[in-house]
């Protein structure tokens, strides 16, 4: 990354610990893991709006 931004994110309690739980498993921190999926979100969006 180039640029950081800090945010401040409210988030529903299951969606939390549910991200606490992927970002355990993968051995990520909370914020690594965020990143993370938003990275692979982009990724998919933008391979997306590519295809004919």
């Amino acid at each position: 990354m180039d640029h950081e931004v800090r945010i401040t994110l409210r988030l529903p309690a299951d969606i939390h610990e549910w991200l606490v739980a992927q970002a355990k498993s993968a051995r990520r921190s909370l914020n690594s893991e965020i990143v993370y999926r938003l990275e692979g979100e982009r990724a998919s969006g933008e391979a997306d709006s590519e295809s004919p």
